[in-house]
This record gives C-alpha cells, sequence and structure tokens, in this order.
C-alpha cells in the first residue's frame, strides 16, 4: 500500500499485522494513535531521505533500492509465520494492477519532492481522500448530499491555494503531486473490495514485490554508483518506508480509522520541520492555510463518512 495518504474512508481496513493473520483481541486506542504518530515520523523520514538522494542519483535508482529493501524487511518478517503460502490468492491480475498503480503513484511523489518543497508535496498528497471521494461518486455512481459536496470543494480549494498555479518554479512539482493524490485516490477506489477476501499479509506481500519488479525497469534510465554513506541512505529509506508500514498496520489493528485517521495529518508537521532544518525551506502563508483547509476537509470527510457508515457487530 502506498503511505502517502490516508486509510481508506468508510469503513475499518484488515486488521492482520505483519507477520500474523490474527487479529489484535482488545483495542488500545492510546497505543494506536501513538503507533500513527510513530508512522508519520518515518515516512517523513523516507520522504526526506528520497529528496535528498534524487539531488545526485536517477530517481529510478533511489525508487528502486527504497521498494528492495522494503520488500526484504517486510518479507523477513512476514515469511517466517506464513511461508510462501502468503502469496496464494485468486485475484493475481487485481494485485499486479495494485502494485503498478502504486509503483507510479510513489514515482511521481519522489519526482514531485525533487521539485518542490517537502511539506508542500506532502500538503497535496493529503488531498488524495478527497480524490478517492470524487471517483466514488462518478465511478460507483455512490449518493452524495450536500455535506460530502462542501467538503470536497473546501478540499479543492485548499488543494489550489497549496499548489498556487501562478508560481512557476513549483507549477511543474505541483503537478506531480496531484498526480500521485489522483492516482493513489484511483487505487483506494478500485481495489475497496479486495479486503473482503485477501489478508492483509497477502496485500502487503503482492504490493513489495510487485513493486521492486515495477521499479526496476526505471534502473535503464539512469544508474550510478553510490558511495559508501549514500548507498546506507538509500536502504534506510527502505527500512523507514517498511517500519512506517508495520506500526500503520498496528495502529489500525489497535483502534479504528476514524480514531487514529486525524493524527496522520502529523506527517506535515514532521515536513516541515525536516524541510526547514535540511533545506532551509519556510513555509508560505499559502501553505499554511491551504493545508489547514486540506487537512480540515479530509477530517471532515472521514467523520461524515464514519457516521455514515455503522460497524458491524463483532463476535
Amino acid at each position: 500500500m502506498n503511505l502517502q495518504g490516508t486509510v481508506a474512508i468508510g469503513r475499518d481496513p484488515p486488521r492482520p499485522a505483519l507477520g500474523r493473520d490474527a487479529a489484535s483481541p482488545t483495542q488500545n486506542i492510546p497505543r494506536g494513535i501513538v503507533f500513527m504518530i510513530v508512522t508519520t515520523c518515518l515516512m517523513a523520514v523516507s520522504f526526506a531521505i528520497s529528496k535528498w538522494l534524487v539531488a545526485t542519483y536517477p530517481v529510478g535508482e533511489v525508487m528502486f533500492v527504497r521498494s528492495a529493501a522494503s520488500f526484504a524487511i517486510c518479507a523477513a518478517i512476514v515469511l517466517p509465520f506464513t511461508g510462501i503460502g502468503v502469496f496464494a490468492t485468486g485475484k493475481p491480475r487485481a494485485h499486479i494492477a495494485r502494485g503498478l498503480s502504486q509503483s507510479v503513484s510513489q514515482t511521481f511523489t519522489v519526482l514531485a519532492l525533487s521539485m518542490m518543497p517537502l511539506a508542500g508535496a506532502t500538503a497535496i498528497g493529503f488531498s488524495a481522500p478527497l480524490f478517492a471521494a470524487l471517483l466514488s461518486i462518478v465511478w460507483l455512481k455512490e449518493k452524495a448530499g450536500f455535506m460530502r459536496w462542501a467538503v470536497l470543494v473546501a478540499g479543492f480549494v485548499g488543494v489550489l491555494i497549496v499548489t498556487d498555479p501562478g508560481a512557476d518554479s513549483i507549477q511543474l512539482g505541483a503537478l506531480f503531486a496531484l498526480a500521485n493524490a489522483v492516482m493513489y485516490g484511483s487505487v483506494t477506489v478500485a481495489v475497496r473490495g479486495m479486503t473482503k477476501t485477501e489478508s492483509a499479509n497477502c496485500l502487503l506481500m503482492w504490493q513489495m514485490a510487485t513493486m521492486t519488479v515495477c521499479h526496476s525497469v526505471l534502473l535503464i534510465f539512469g544508474f550510478k554508483w553510490p558511495d559508501a554513506v549514500d548507498a546506507a541512505l538509500m536502504i534506510a529509506g527502505g527500512v523507514a518506508n517498511a517500519g512506517a508500514q508495520y506500526f500503520w498496520t498496528r495502529s489500525l489493528a489497535l483502534a479504528p480509522t476514524a480514531a487514529v485517521s486525524p493524527f496522520y495529518y502529523f506527517l506535515l508537521v514532521w515536513s516541515l520541520v525536516l524541510g526547514y532544518a535540511l533545506w532551509g525551506d519556510v513555509p508560505t502563508i499559502g501553505l499554511l492555510v491551504g493545508s489547514a483547509i486540506v487537512i480540515g476537509s479530509g477530517v471532515a470527510l472521514l467523520w461524515h463518512e464514519a457516521r455514515r457508515v455503522r460497524p458491524a457487530p463483532r463476535p
């Protein structure tokens, strides 16, 4: 799964944690919140490492090493418990399509990071749930009342403020960030039914394997042998990405989506801090105002959808 967005709106995703396919027997909302905040820290570190490296190395090389390292870490944790049977599925084409879409989505994100401030790309990525909701209305013919449309319109106004279409210096990077948000939103809608039949570990391993293969193709566009420090940074980016996946999964296993998802927006805080510390990026008023609107719209949409969907009774 792609960690540059929020979880699917309106219901809890599958609960198994990495290494097991057993649900957590009890909820622990405070711990789930802490795990979600740790997730955002690791994601911000992974994004910052990618942004740092693509200034020197080809995007395809950075993406491949990150995906390969993430796949290796996840395999080392999951396979001892599940064996190769974790890949057993009746929907191989759906898994491949999902992994391919995620590969393109993450590549767009790193391209955006190479062209604009870390916090700006992060803020635009927060619009993915808005695009998912819009596509659900257009594609799945879901009904949308006044509240849903109002939230979507407000959210997209926030995106326009963040992207600042008149600023040529960030226009191309903003377009890549928007492309990531649109694609991730479409993937959320397209694979919504997969969680009913596929375990979290199956989804994870198929995604990691497919992304590694897809990003390996990008190596034909360039490769530069890294020195020891940069090689370690590339691997560290993959480890941070895998760690974010683990804590994200554990967070959702311990608490309802509506309880922990708002804390995903801490990612912007860490992005602002790292952007200033590493590149001297000072957030503009437009970025702060637009981000606040996008985040507020995302939280409002999550709250609205959670009220519309009653959770299934627990056994």
